[in-house]
């Protein structure tokens, strides 16, 4: 009888148990989504100014917008997000980043890629440029950046008369 109780219990188990691994099993279905003005022309900006983008994501599908990884095309532009982040249905979401114009001159054109669970094959971009103009009328040279940055910490005196503790020392009559 306990063996027939046990055989009986281990049938129920091993018919239960497919039913509640299915149960726990989620599909993420693709979506769709927009972003408003994905590609946008900025107005020039001066060299080492900051750019505060702003931009909307929209999902316009019938399934959660799960965007896994948002990637910008340069190490200038720092995005204020999370890792994983979730768009209900009908649901709006802004995001901000921040692109940091000191290391570029000219014409600028930049790309902030997102993946995700839309359509059609998991990816949108948001394009941008901008034009970076100079502090003044031409591009410094070394010397220039050189001189400037003695200036500024203090430096220059030091490169006159040398530092106090490398002074060395003379033998005779000063």
């Amino acid at each position: 009888m306990a063996t027939m109780n046990k055989s009986i219990f281990y049938i129920l188990l091993l018919t239960a148990l497919p039913l509640y691994f299915t149960g726990c099993r989620k599909e993420v279905r693709p979506t769709s989504m927009t972003i408003k003005d994905s590609v946008r022309h900025y107005y020039p900006i001066k060299q080492g100014q900051q750019l505060d983008i702003m931009f909307t994501i929209t999902n316009t599908g019938d399934a959660p917008l799960i965007i896994s990884e948002m990637q910008p095309s340069c190490g200038c532009i720092i995005l204020d997000k999370s890792s994983h982040i979730i768009i209900p249905e009908d649901g709006i979401r802004q995001f901000k980043a921040t692109y940091n114009s000191i290391k570029n001159v000219g014409e600028v054109v930049h790309r902030i890629r997102i993946f995700g669970n839309m359509l059609p094959d998991g990816r949108a971009e948001l394009k941008f440029d901008v034009n970076v103009v100079p502090d003044a009328d031409y591009t410094r040279d070394y010397e220039e950046l050189y001189q400037e940055f003695n200036t500024k910490n203090g430096i220059v005196r030091e490169m006159v008369d040398g530092k106090e503790s490398e002074l060395g020392y003379y033998v005779g009559e000063p």
